[in-house]
């Protein structure tokens, strides 16, 4: 045999083996992957408490949330691919990645990356997640399918532009400097001064003091036992000052701190884990006009939360009521469900009996509350004890998560309820009211019992519910969580002028509605709005270079408004507006 016709031979056989291997490796993927996934307790074990410290925040097991549903994961990818995904999300879409580009489209919302993770930390969080494998009980399949696309009238953009102006930019306090960079959401004013303040999710109120940061209170130091961990709302939640700080210098704060650290005032059956304590504090200050915090504080209150999602992230006063009208000094407290829906525990938040998923009022300086520390309004519409299970600090109930508290100039209380997988919501508020959640979603039916992510139409004998329904809202085709607003009072864009500009949290979309147009039993249009910054039409995810912008608003005394956006911790300031022809 001529030497060609040998070498001929010996390529074609390499080739054939080749084409073996590979046939052989594609039909036993999925057991060499399974094989690589420890089955080890202690391995799996570990791998629960850093799915509870990094992952509960967006990922259910059974039920899709702000990622989806983890449940059979294992079996539907590889372990190399897992492992690529969680230490960088981002490489994975940008690089065209079906399944990834798929997801991000649906959510809305890029997972940040855990680079951090040691092998072992990713080893032992696959190895947990493969614990769970999808059930067709748990994941409500099985079922008739929900209304695909509940809301199909698109938000229009009407050609408003607003100018932005950078204010300042707040120091980095991510743990790897990877994005968010400082975890801002909410800005607030100081009664009297007009001094602004602006809270890190990761334990700073900052005091801006000639335009720049100046740190005010650190949680860390102040609470021994703060942590900001798990959850993308655990943490330093809210702040508020009372009307009267510059006579008394009193303001309220929430944090988080870990489960059991003291028994909670409002808890739940040992039998229901317990992720995280929020806890509300009064805090005095020697000196009013100082820049640091120096004084004394004590604790009001605290609730035990089933994750570490739907936290108490919102408190405040009515800035609209004065001296001598029965809400003033009276503080309003926004509590979520704390997850307790998604994991499994509806019962918090259907029975009135419980605070979860409510908004409460108190008098933070009375004492007639159950542990003496608080009192509890006479003009609240449990108060008069006709049904003593119901706690008398509740004003209205029936959320999901409550995120942000605000009146209009009409004196109009409105709630916004980050919903569950279809439908975010503006709410106005009355007392004794009920606004549908874990029931509704919107304007729609869910099956708490079933999947919580498909949503329904409502039953013919809907109005035996009296459920009272948003004056807005929009569905996950514009957004995925819904950052609650302020309406303009300032004097410098007219355009503005009795608007309430919100937006969503991710994408960094911007929305108004007319406050005018705001009353019950009627859905008020949402328009889409613009910005610019340096004369330069853009949007915030551009500007913040992050496809997750992490948005939120905040007011100064002068009813100016700003943007805050959490992925690079910058502070914005509205300047100017204009009206554009399409």
């Amino acid at each position: 045999m001529h030497l060609s016709k040998i070498k001929k031979l010996i390529k074609l056989v390499s080739i054939l083996y080749l084409q073996a291997v590979i046939i052989y490796s594609c039909h036993n993927s999925s057991s060499s992957s399974a094989d690589l996934i420890s089955k080890d307790s202690v391995v799996i074990a570990h791998g629960g408490q850093i799915f509870e410290q990094h992952c509960t925040s967006c990922h259910n097991i059974y039920q899709n949330s702000i990622g989806p549903k983890l449940a059979g994961i294992t079996k539907e990818v590889s372990v190399d691919w897992l492992r690529h995904f969680i230490q960088n999300p981002e490489k994975i879409i940008s690089s065209g990645d079906q399944r990834a580009n798929d997801l991000f489209k649906e959510y809305k919302a890029m997972m940040p990356s855990f680079a951090s993770f040691e092998d072992s930390d990713l080893d032992a969080l696959i190895a947990f997640l493969n614990t769970h494998q999808a059930n067709e009980t748990e994941t409500g399949k099985g079922k008739n399918k929900g209304i695909a696309d509940p809301i199909p009238e698109r938000i229009v953009y009407t050609g408003l532009q607003v100018g932005l102006e950078p204010v300042t930019q707040f120091p980095v306090t991510s743990d790897d400097g990877k994005k968010p960079l400082a975890r801002i959401t909410k800005l607030d004013y100081q009664p009297g001064s007009g001094d602004l303040f602006v809270v890190d999710l990761n334990g700073k109120l900052y005091k801006l003091v000639n335009g720049k940061p100046v740190l005010y209170v650190d949680m860390v130091a102040q609470k021994p036992k703060f942590i900001h961990k798990p959850g993308l709302a655990t943490g330093f939640g809210s702040f508020a000052f009372h009307p009267d700080f510059a006579k008394n210098g009193i303001f309220y704060t929430t944090h988080t701190e870990p489960p059991r650290t003291k028994k909670a005032e409002f808890n739940y059956d040992d039998s229901i884990k317990s992720t995280v304590q929020w806890v509300l504090t009064e805090w005095q200050t020697k000196d009013t006009k100082a820049n640091q915090f120096s004084g004394t504080n004590r604790e009001l209150f605290r609730v035990d939360m089933v994750s570490g999602i739907h936290g108490v992230q919102e408190i405040t006063f009515n800035p609209t009521s004065h001296p001598g009208d029965k809400d003033y000094g009276l503080l309003y407290i926004g509590v979520g469900d704390g997850g307790c829906v998604e994991n499994g525990f509806p019962q918090l938040a259907l029975s009135k009996e419980k605070i979860w998923g409510t908004v409460l009022r108190i008098d933070p300086r009375g004492r007639n509350s159950s542990n003496g520390q608080y009192g509890i309004p006479a003009s609240n519409p449990f108060a008069s004890g006709k049904n003593s299970k119901v706690p008398g600090e509740i004003y209205a109930y029936g959320f999901r998560n409550p995120h942000r508290i605000t009146w209009t100039s009409r004196n109009q209380m409105l709630v916004c309820n980050i919903g569950q997988h279809h439908i975010e919501s503006v709410n106005l508020i009355e007392p004794s009211h009920d606004y549908g959640w874990p029931i509704r979603e919107g304007q729609f039916l869910i099956d708490f019992k079933g999947d919580i992510n498909q949503v329904y139409p409502l039953p013919a004998d809907d109005s035996t519910y009296k459920i009272t329904y948003p004056v807005a809202e929009f569905d996950h085709d514009e957004g995925a969580a819904i950052s609650g607003g302020l309406e303009y009072l300032g004097k410098t864009m007219p355009l503005l002028a009795g608007k309430y500009l919100f937006g969503d949290i991710p994408t960094g979309r911007l929305f108004l509605l007319n406050v005018a147009d705001i009353r019950q039993r009627s859905l008020a249009p949402i328009q889409e709005w613009r910005v610019t910054i340096n004369n330069e039409l853009t949007t915030l995810t551009e500007a913040c270079g992050s496809p997750r912008v992490d948005l939120h608003f905040g007011r100064d005394s002068s009813g100016e408004l700003y943007i805050l956006t959490k992925a690079d911790g910058k502070l914005y300031k509205m300047v100017n507006a204009t009206q554009t022809s399409l």
